[in-house]
Formats: C-alpha cells, sequence, structure tokens
C-alpha cells in the first residue's frame, strides 16, 4: 500500500509498503480522510519533543485525525465490525494497569499513540490497524470531512467541559489556531460568549466570533489557553476572575512560568488537559446532530503526494508548521486521491 513516510527531519515521501495484517483483537481500517496537524509539522521539521527523548524515532508514519471503514478483521473481533464507519482514539493504552482499569488509558505509562508514539503507523496511508477497543461508530451524518475532525474536536470538547461554562459565561480563549476555534465553537453552542486572542485572528473573526489582539477590559468566568507560547499560561490565571476556571490545552516549546500564589488567592480551579479520549463520543453526537459544525475550518483535502506540502506550508504559502491567518487551518488527506481537489 502507499503511505507517506518521514525519514529524517524535512525528508519525507509516499511509498510503498507493506499492508497491515490485523492481530488479535485488532482491526484494519480502509482510510477515507486524515487531517495534518501542528504535531505531525513538528515530526516532520525534528521539533518534536518525542524525537528527543526516546518516544518516537524515524522512520515514522504520522497521522493520528482520521476516518475509515473497517475492510479486516483480527482474531476474537466480531464480523460486526466488518463494513463499519469508525474513527479511533489516538491513545492506545495497555488495558491492564489501574490506569487503564480506572478509565484513564490516554496516561497509561506504556501507551501506544497511533502516528504518534512507540513506532505505532499512523493514519497517512491507505490502511491503518486499530485495537477494536479504540474504535467508534461513525452515524451516517458524520462523513469523511467530519469524520477527520473528532479527534481534534475531542481535545476541544474536553477543555471546554473543563471549563465548566454556564450559559452566559464569558470565555477567553487564548490561540485562534484549529483547538481554540474548535473550542470556541463548542463553548458557543453551550451558550457561552467566546472572545479568542491571537497575533492574527481575520479567520477567526470571520466565522463570527469576537477578536482581540490585546486581552479586554472585560471579566472572565474561565480561561481556555491553546496557544503555544510559553508567556499565556500566567496571562490566563491573571485575567480570569476569582473563582474562575483555567484549561490549558496548548503546549509551548519551552517551560512556562505561572504564580501559583495568584491561582491560590483567586481561588481558581485549573485543569490541565492530555487527548481527545473522553470527548470523542460527545464530539460525535454534537456533528451528527449539527449542534457544531467544523468544517469550515478545513482548508483543503489532497492526496498522499500533497502532505509534504501540507506539512512545510508550500499548499498554503507559508513555512512549515505555521499557515496563512486569513485562510482556514486544516488540511485533509484523502489516501485514495493521486492530486490535488478541493472538495471536502
Amino acid at each position: 500500500m502507499r503511505a507517506f513516510v518521514i525519514t529524517g527531519p524535512f525528508q519525507g515521501e509516499v511509498l510503498d509498503v507493506e499492508p497491515p495484517v490485523p492481530g488479535p483483537g485488532e482491526v484494519v481500517v480502509r482510510v477515507e480522510r486524515a487531517g495534518v496537524c501542528g504535531t505531525d509539522a513538528e515530526f516532520f521539521t525534528g521539533e518534536m519533543a518525542y524525537l528527543h527523548d526516546g518516544q518516537a524515532r524515524y522512520p515514522l508514519r504520522i497521522g493520528h485525525e482520521w476516518c475509515g471503514v473497517v475492510a479486516a478483521l483480527g482474531a476474537g473481533v466480531s464480523r460486526e465490525w466488518l463494513g463499519r464507519r469508525v474513527t479511533g482514539d489516538t491513545m492506545l493504552g495497555c488495558q491492564t494497569c489501574h490506569r487503564c482499569l480506572g478509565g484513564r488509558q490516554h496516561l497509561c505509562a506504556d501507551r501506544f499513540e497511533i502516528g504518534i508514539r512507540h513506532g505505532r503507523p499512523g493514519a497517512l496511508a491507505e490502511y491503518l490497524p486499530v485495537p477494536v477497543f479504540a474504535l467508534h461508530v461513525l452515524p451516517d451524518a458524520v462523513g469523511p470531512a467530519l469524520g477527520a475532525m473528532i479527534e481534534p474536536g475531542g481535545n476541544a470538547l474536553r477543555a471546554v467541559r473543563a471549563a465548566r461554562l454556564r450559559a452566559g459565561d464569558r470565555l477567553l480563549i487564548l490561540g485562534p489556531g484549529t483547538i481554540g476555534l474548535l473550542a470556541a465553537m463548542f463553548a458557543a453552542a453551550e451558550g457561552a460568549e467566546v472572545h479568542l486572542l491571537g497575533l492574527s485572528t481575520a479567520f477567526a473573526r470571520s466565522l463570527g466570533f469576537a477578536c482581540h489582539t490585546e486581552v479586554p477590559d472585560l471579566p472572565f468566568d474561565a480561561v481556555i489557553d491553546a496557544s503555544n507560547a510559553a508567556r499565556l499560561p500566567a496571562l490566563a490565571v491573571e485575567r480570569v476572575e476569582p473563582g474562575g476556571r483555567v484549561v490549558y490545552i496548548g503546549l509551548a516549546g519551552e517551560p512556562s512560568l505561572v504564580d501559583t500564589r495568584v491561582i491560590a488567592l483567586k481561588d481558581l480551579r485549573v485543569t490541565g488537559v492530555l487527548s481527545a479520549s473522553g470527548g470523542l463520543a460527545g464530539t460525535i453526537e454534537r456533528y451528527a446532530s449539527g449542534a457544531v459544525d467544523p468544517t469550515p475550518l478545513i482548508a483543503a483535502t489532497v492526496g498522499l503526494d500533497d502532505v509534504a506540502g501540507a506539512l512545510t506550508g508550500t499548499l498554503t504559502g507559508t513555512s512549515a508548521g505555521e499557515r496563512d491567518p486569513g485562510q482556514p487551518p486544516k488540511i485533509h488527506i484523502d489516501p485514495s486521491a493521486q492530486t490535488e481537489c478541493s472538495s471536502t
């Protein structure tokens, strides 16, 4: 089968590789659509932290935002799965440790991460092996474009849930990237007043959100930091109302300094969010009902031969890991397409 393989920093191409064979408890999925995100770009540039601490190494096959159709079954898997449209959790815990048994398999010390950690192959390929325990069935209302937006949506939904919003609450989101925009959509659907802060907010403004380049002089019941700026975690606790909620889902490239005295004296609830685990089912429900529609965030859908261009930014005229702030942030890959296409 064809798969995009990264062999070193800024070195990646589509190769013919052996197709996966499902092991016991696994299925093989024919990938319909896969998203490209900032983590994938960091693997391509060599900046991803996992490359430097031994949790990942080249060559690797990226892609963890995906949907597809179950095409083959491993031993012990019910035939009812065959032909089902599915997506799945990125985090694959061992299923036996106390974290996994307690419902926290995304924090398993021995977990694999699809397209990210410990060599588990990713979805920028024609076929993808996935344990059946990680699968989520997609309803007919969730087509390929929506299906590949479920993983980032699950992250954003978990962040919004952690913000504990009530109708009428005012929320500040730091960072108008994919996760920040999805969080804004979920929060707005719950009746919150949403504000986004970023250096470039043209696209977010086109979606109808209140956007700022500096924090407005308003009280905020909750703040979600979905940025990669090391200075913003401190700003979040400074600008949230006493008794408010702060959620950290963005990751900076260097350590952030937060004064815990401010957290204690303002009696804040502060939460970190890792992964979409726990948010996937809710995201599927909201997409299927139409409560949240993420398709405006998709700039283009292209084939595997265009993955390198998506990672380097040449498809959008930007450098690796960056994007045109006036354009939608997300590029999708259709592994069955041989040339660039624009439909979603």
